[in-house]
This record gives structure tokens, sequence and C-alpha cells, in this order.
């Protein structure tokens, strides 16, 4: 099957969230990974992002299939989990043509993601590496700075946060949070029992990602 899109047919979702609101797609994929979990943290980034940027959103947590669901509806996928993933190759190949299109998809290491993530995007492009991204890269730096990049929210294997990206035409599609778990931080309170600040942190820095997705 072919997956064709348009840039103004992305143009024409922004639109049209616009009126009604922007959301976030989760992506929901195969391999037994728990693609589903935390799913109170969509909601309260929504949340926060209306609160502190001049973007309307609708703060609901949906889920989009990568094998049957129409992905193209949303201009931005979010897809984290602690353990396996797979693609197929009309999944990869449904993803790529979306990503070439103009949507964004945020991945973050929820603790044990790492390996399968690295090897699944490779089916998505073959030609292309994950690269680490510059300090001074405008995602650090479009709403809330962040000199240092990535914020620590969660410890892992006390390594140093990185953040990588998947470049087409010059254009960020694909950005990758490693050791450094951001959205565990957007979750409600209760969940993980992070300080007030390291929850402000991580939301500030979920905004950063969504405006510099939606601007670029």
């Amino acid at each position: 099957m072919k997956y064709i899109i348009s840039f103004l047919v992305f143009a024409n979702i922004i639109l049209a969230q616009d009126l009604t609101g922007f959301k976030i797609g989760r992506l929901k994929y195969n391999g037994g990974g728990d693609w589903y979990n935390d799913p109170s943290a969509e909601v309260n980034l929504l949340k926060f992002i209306a609160q502190h940027t001049n973007i309307k959103t609708n703060p609901v947590y949906e889920f989009v299939d990568l094998s049957s669901g129409n992905i193209f509806s949303y201009p931005f996928l979010f897809m984290t989990g602690h353990g396996n993933v797979v693609f197929t190759e009309s999944e990869a190949k449904k993803l790529r043509t979306y990503l070439e299109s103009g949507g964004f998809l945020y991945v973050d290491d929820d603790y044990g993601l790492d390996k399968a993530f690295r090897r699944e995007i490779k089916k998505v492009f073959p030609d292309k590496d994950l690269v680490e991204l510059p300090f001074n890269h405008g995602i650090y730096h479009c709403v809330f700075d962040f000199n240092n990049g990535p914020p620590k929210t969660h410890e892992h294997d006390n390594k140093p946060p990185q953040g990588f990206g998947i470049f087409v035409n010059g254009r960020l599609c694909v950005y990758y949070t490693y050791e450094s778990n951001p959205s565990d931080g957007w979750a409600d309170p209760d969940v993980h029992k992070d300080p007030p600040e390291k929850r402000e942190e991580a939301l500030k820095f979920g905004t950063n990602i969504v405006v510099w997705a939606l601007m670029n």
C-alpha cells in the first residue's frame, strides 16, 4: 500500500487542530513494549502548553495504531516504553512517508527502549543515523532555555542525558531523548513522585519540543 500525503495536507491538519485544539498522537507499536504507559503524560503537557504559549490544545490521551490507524491525522506523534519494539516493513514505510511529508515523531526512552528503538528506526531510515544535537540547537531555546540540552528527569544508568535527531531535507523530523526521560515528569504527581521543580522542568522541555515541531 502506498501512503501519499503532502505538506499541504499537514498544513490543513494543523489548521483544523487550531480550531479544535492541538492534540498529540501516542504511537501504538507491536513487539510487546508498554507503549501505553503513563496516559496522563500528554494530557498534562498539553494543559501546560496552553497555559504558557498561544497554542490552543485539546488535552486528551489518544493513541494511533501504526499498523492500521491514521497517523496522518496528527502532526505530532509521541512514542515511549520500556521494552521491545517491532516495525513491519509496511509500518516502517508508512512511518517514513509520514515523517518525510512533514510529520514529527518524539521518542522518549522510558528505560529499556533504546536497543529496540535504534534497531527499528533503521528500518524506517536505513540511510540515516541518529545524530546528537548540539546544545545550541533551537529545540533547546525556542521557548525555555536548556543550555545543557535535555534535562535529567530520572537517573536510569546515571549516564548524562542526550538528545538525538534525524533530519530530512534539513528539517528535524525525529527527536529522541536517552537517559533523560522527561515524559515521566509530565505524568500526574503521584505516579513517579517527582518533586515539583523536576515536573516543571520536564513540562517546559516538552513545550519546547512541541513548539519546535510546529514551527519547523
